[in-house]
C-alpha cells in the first residue's frame, strides 16, 4: 500500500528531523550547554550528547521491536513518534549552563537518552510496515523512499526550519531563542504519531501471521523463532557492521556538512540553510534511484557498486571542498557529497528486512539497525576529537569515510543476495 510507504517515510523523516536539528545547531549548543575555551572541545560535548541518543536506540529497538512483533507495527510507530516529539520539544525548555550550571548539560543528556529509546521504536515500526505492505518487485524502491528518502525529507524539513528560524532570530538572537524554537518544532513528530494511530492500516504480512495464514511451517512450528536460537546471530552481526558503515557515511556527509561548512568554509547561516535544503533534495533523489536500482540488478550487486563509488568519491569531494571559496561551488560539492553519502545508506532497510522472517523482522531489523547506527553515529565524535582545529577536519573526514567505505564492502562480501527472501 502506498499509504503505508508514505507514513513509514514520514516516520523516518521525523526521526531524522529530530537528529538533524541537533546537528544544525551544534556550534550554538556548544556554547549553551558545553561551553569551553576550545571550540572543538565544545563540539565534542555536543556530539557526545548526540551519541547518547544513538546509544539508547538499541534499547528502544529491543523493547519496541518485541512490542511490534507481538502487538503490531502500527501501535509501536504511533507510541514511538509521540515520544520522540515530546522529548525533543522539552530540550528547548532547558535553561543554559550559565543559568543552572552543570545541571543544564545533565538535563540535556537525560532527555537525549529518553529520546533515544523512542527513536529505537521508530525503527522497529517504520522499517517494517512499509516494505511488508508493498509488492516484492518494488521493495528496493520502497527502501530508498523510506530510509533514504525519509532521511532526505527529514533533513529538508530541518533545513527549512533552520532557514525560517535564523530569519526570525538573526545573529545573537538565535543563540538566545532561535535554537529553542528549533527543538520546539519536534512536536511535529508527536502530531505524526496521532495521525498514524488514526489513519494507518496494519501490515498485511503481520496480520496474516496472526491469523495463522503463513503456511505449513508456521502451523507445524508454533514456537516463535528467536534471533539467537533461530540461527540468525551471524546475520545480526553482519547487519550491524553493514549498518554501522552505511550509517556512518551518511552522518559524515549529510550530518557533518553543516558543521564543516560553518567552520571550514565559513558559509553564512542563510546561505547555509539554502545549500542544506537543496542537498536534502539530492539525498532523496539519490536514495530513490539507489533503492530502485537494487530491484533491477540485485541487492548485492547494487551495494557493491555504491560502496566502491563512496570509497573513491567522498574523500575526494571533502578534500576539494576544503579549498573552495565560491558559495556556488561549495553548494555544488555539498550536494554531491550528500547524494553520494546516501547511496550506501538507502538499500540498508530492505536488506535487513529480507534477512529476517516476519515473526522476528521488527526485532531483527531494529536491533541490527540501532546498534549499527549507534556505532556509526559516533563517527562525528571521533572526527571532532582527532581534529585539533577546524583545519584538520578535511583530512580526518577523508580518512574516516574511506575506512567506512572499506568496512561496508567487507560486510557486503559476507551478505547473501536477499532480493527473493522476504516472506
Amino acid at each position: 500500500m502506498a499509504s503505508a510507504v508514505a507514513f513509514s517515510c514520514l516516520g523516518w523523516a521525523f526521526d531524522l528531523f529530530d537528529l538533524f536539528i541537533l546537528l544544525y545547531v551544534a556550534p550554538t549548543l556548544g556554547k549553551v550547554f558545553f561551553h569551553s575555551a576550545q571550540q572543538m572541545s565544545s563540539l565534542v560535548g555536543v556530539y557526545a550528547a548526540f551519541a547518547a541518543t544513538l546509544l539508547m536506540r538499541p534499547v528502544g529497538g529491543y523493547l519496541f521491536g518485541h512490542y511490534a512483533d507481538r502487538n503490531g507495527r502500527k501501535r509501536a510507530m504511533a507510541i514511538a513518534a509521540i515520544g520522540v516529539g515530546v522529548a525533543t520539544a522539552l530540550m528547548g525548555a532547558i535553561p543554559t549552563v550559565e543559568s543552572i550550571g552543570i545541571a543544564a548539560p545533565m538535563a540535556f543528556i537525560a532527555l537525549r537518552l529518553i529520546q533515544g529509546v523512542f527513536m529505537g521504536g521508530i525503527v522497529a515500526s517504520t522499517h517494517t510496515i512499509g516494505t511488508e505492505s508493498i509488492a516484492a518487485k518494488w521493495r528496493g524502491l520502497a527502501s530508498g523512499i523510506i530510509s533514504g528518502g525519509g532521511s532526505g525529507l527529514g533533513k529538508l524539513l530541518a533545513s527549512l526550519v533552520f532557514l525560517v528560524v535564523t530569519w526570525i532570530f538573526p545573529g545573537h538572537a538565535f543563540q538566545v531563542w532561535g535554537w529553542r524554537f528549533m527543538f520546539f518544532s519536534g512536536l511535529l513528530s508527536a502530531l505524526l504519531g496521532l495521525l498514524v494511530f488514526t489513519k494507518l492500516e496494519e501490515s498485511p504480512l503481520w496480520d496474516e501471521l496472526q491469523k495463522g495464514k503463513l503456511g505449513a511451517a508456521t502451523e507445524h512450528n508454533p514456537a516463535r523463532p528467536s534471533l539467537i536460537q533461530g540461527g540468525f546471530l551471524g546475520a545480526v552481526v553482519i547487519s550491524i557492521i553493514l549498518t554501522m558503515a552505511g550509517g556512518g557515511l551518511s552522518y559524515l556527509t549529510s550530518g557533518y556538512l553543516p558543521t564543516f561548512m560553518r567552520l571550514v568554509n565559513h558559509v553564512p547561516p542563510q546561505k547555509l540553510g539554502i545549500i542544506l535544503s537543496i542537498s536534502a533534495i539530492a539525498v532523496i533523489v539519490f536514495s530513490v534511484i539507489a533503492g530502485y536500482l537494487t530491484d533491477i540488478i540485485g541487492r548485492k550487486t547494487g551495494v557493491i557498486l555504491f560502496g566502491l563509488l563512496s570509497l573513491i568519491a567522498i574523500p575526494a569531494l571533502y578534500l576539494r571542498l576544503a579549498h573552495t571559496t565560491a558559495v556556488i561551488h561549495i553548494g555544488f560539492l555539498s550536494i554531491l557529497l550528500s547524494g553520494t553519502g546516501a547511496l550506501c545508506y538507502a538499500p540498508l532497510l530492505i536488506i535487513l528486512n529480507e534477512r529476517f522472517p516476519t515473526e522476528i523482522r521488527s526485532s531483527g531489523t531494529a536491533i541490527s539497525w540501532n546498534i549499527g547506527f549507534a556505532l556509526g553515529g559516533s563517527m562525528p565524535i571521533v572526527v571532532s576529537f582527532v581534529s585539533k582545529a577546524a583545519s584538520d577536519l578535511p583530512l580526518s573526514l577523508a580518512i574516516s569515510t574511506a575506512a567506512l567505505s572499506s568496512m561496508y564492502l567487507l560486510a557486503v562480501h559476507f551478505t547473501p543476495e536477499t532480493r527473493e527472501y522476504m516472506h
